[in-house]
């Protein structure tokens, strides 16, 4: 006997729902019918006789029903007509029952939970495509479906606020992204998103609350022991229970912008080359900017201040910190335990400071202290922190050099993860190898893509990316990035992109040259255009487009002209 957790959540509404009205209708019809059978009536002739069960039925359907069909095989008697007469008002409520309590049904906001979660997992169970779970449809999870979207990368959502599963009815992904409002740390819905399905490549989970986060990854982690999971925390002891669980990637926003600063204090090019990855607005490739090195002052020594604060010091740079809840902070400049106004700012130096870093968890005051900081010195260099995403176009006004919104900052961060954990690496690479070696990536980078927006790509050469290309190589032929890069509309030039990494073996290789050898299997990181990936795609994918590249040939499709095709080159041969 299947179990209530086995059964359909759907049709067990539905049976709890209507028992009642369905047996009624059994017992009114059952009474009707009997009863219409066993009354005597007479025939034309005026003999006995007594309907069949079949009459009967017949008979009940239609004046229970109030159709007043009115055919009946010959005239009632008395008695007949008492009993037809008590049928019909039997029939007529014992109906208006039923059909009351489908009114109810469909009302009922049980009925209608468990009718979107059937109808959430059977969307999930024909999803065909790799796909992840976003659980939490903030402001981070809706940048994040963006630009999984963008890059054609499909996701399923799970979030407990109605207002946001609505707006994501509401947006033209370029693919289909299903939403369920619902608990995202219930392992029913965890299941229902398909955690558990094959194609499942991981959990993101995006929600505010640390806690929340991690009662999410603990389920997620019961249900599928392989699945990779990201999830966002601030907190160490939470961050420390996350480490436990294995193969979970923690993403904490505060330390990813305090390391993205230092980055562009010692590492400038390298900051923009990132930026430019992310997809960055403000960013130009190649255009860097500068932060200077002097006297800081950090307003507000919060989460984000006190990692800017060890940034700061492991750079050289001895802060002041302005925090009324500051107390001692060991290697600081100056604190003061005052809240950040003009006053203060000037009592911190901040005539001969050569940034300030408006970092408290209110807009509005970070909002207050730029505006004090324009008034007073309008060169200075300053960093903001946006804490609400509807407030970018304040942000946008006060002109920060550099704005971290957890948000942003953390959904650029789960994609590059999401796209390759290869980006990731590349970027690691570059910061060891120093600022001349990131020039000359920049460079050729540029040379390819001019000043369009870098956009990456992942491929991995088997028989689901790259069907053509993993043929060619398993029938012995022999292939190299430059082959694969050839443009088929000139196949002297090459399409704009460029490899960054080849994985191979688990060893990454970065900045191959086109002279490279492509293997069976291995994981590519391109960076280009949108435009180019479409082409490079055609190129591993369809064997006419890539014998074409190779041979320079244009090959016959059709069997007759393939035919043709055979027999000229063996006259051509013969002769």
């Amino acid at each position: 006997m299947a179990t209530t957790a086995e059964l359909d959540r759907v049709s067990m509404v539905v049976l709890r729902y209507m028992r009642g009205p369905v047996f009624v209708l059994i017992v009114v019809y059952a009474i009707g019918i009997t009863g219409m059978a066993l009354i005597p009536g007479r025939d034309a002739d005026g003999n006995v006789e007594y309907m069949n069960l079949f009459h009967s039925f017949y008979f009940f359907t239609y004046t229970a029903t109030t159709t007043g069909f009115g055919e009946i095989p010959s005239e009632f008697t008395d008695e007949q007509r008492l009993w037809a007469i008590l049928c019909l008002y039997m029939g007529v409520v014992a109906w208006l029952y039923a059909i009351g309590s489908i009114f109810r049904l469909v009302q009922n906001p049980h009925f209608l939970l468990a009718l979107r979660e059937h109808r959430f997992a059977k969307k999930v169970r024909r999803i065909q495509h790799p796909f992840y779970i976003i659980c939490g449809f903030g402001d981070t999870g809706s940048l994040l479906a963006r630009g999984l979207s963008d890059h054609w990368m499909r996701a399923v959502i799970i979030d407990i606020d109605p207002e946001r599963i609505k707006a994501l009815g509401l947006r033209d992904y370029r693919v289909s992204m299903p939403g369920l409002c619902a608990d995202p740390a219930n392992p029913k819905h965890l299941v229902d998103a398909g955690v558990q399905m094959p194609n499942c490549r991981g959990v993101v989970i995006l929600t505010v609350d640390d806690e929340a986060n991690a009662r999410i990854a603990v389920m997620s982690r019961l249900l599928n022991p392989v699945i990779h999971i990201l999830c966002r925390s601030t907190t160490k002891q939470h961050i420390k229970h996350l480490c436990s669980l294995g193969h979970v990637t923690i993403i904490n926003p505060f330390e990813i912008f305090s390391e993205l600063i230092s980055m562009a204090i010692t590492a400038p090019r390298l900051h923009n080359l990132n930026a430019c990855l992310v997809h960055n607005p403000r960013v130009k490739l190649g255009q860097p900017i500068t932060v200077p090195t002097g006297n800081w002052i950090i307003c507000g020594y919060g989460r984000m201040g006190k990692w800017l604060y060890r940034q700061f010091i492991r750079n050289g740079i001895k802060p002041v910190i302005i925090d009324p809840n500051a107390g001692k902070v060991k290697g600081a400049a100056t604190v003061i335990n005052e809240h950040a106004n003009s006053a203060t700012l000037l009592k911190a130096g901040l005539v001969n400071a050569v940034g300030v870093v408006a970092g408290t968890d209110n807009d509005h005051d970070n909002l207050s202290i730029l505006m004090c900081v324009k008034a007073i010195k309008p060169d200075a260099f300053t960093i903001a922190r946006q804490n609400r995403h509807e407030n970018q176009i304040a942000f946008d006004a006060a002109s920060a050099n550099l704005v971290l919104q957890s948000s942003l900052t953390t959904a650029r961060r789960v994609l590059k993860h999401l796209i390759s954990p290869q980006v990731q690496q590349f970027v690691d690479y570059l910061r060891e190898q120093g600022e001349d070696i990131c020039e000359l990536a920049v460079e050729r980078l540029k040379s390819k893509i001019g000043d369009k927006p870098p956009h990456l790509w992942h491929c991995r050469i088997n028989d689901e990316e790259a069907s053509a290309a993993s043929e060619y190589l398993q029938s012995g032929g022999k292939l190299n990035l430059g082959q694969i890069r050839k443009d088929p509309h000139d196949l002297d030039g090459l399409i704009a992109c460029i490899p960054l990494t080849i994985k191979r073996d688990g060893q990454c290789t970065m900045l191959p040259g086109d002279d490279a050898q492509v293997m069976l299997n291995d994981e590519i990181l391109f960076c280009g255009t949108e435009h180019s990936e479409v082409i490079l795609s055609a190129t591993v994918n369809n064997a006419y487009t890539l014998d074409y590249l190779l041979s320079g040939r244009d090959k016959p499709r059709g069997y007759l002209f393939r035919w043709f095709d055979d027999r000229s080159h063996t006259t051509i041969t013969q002769l």
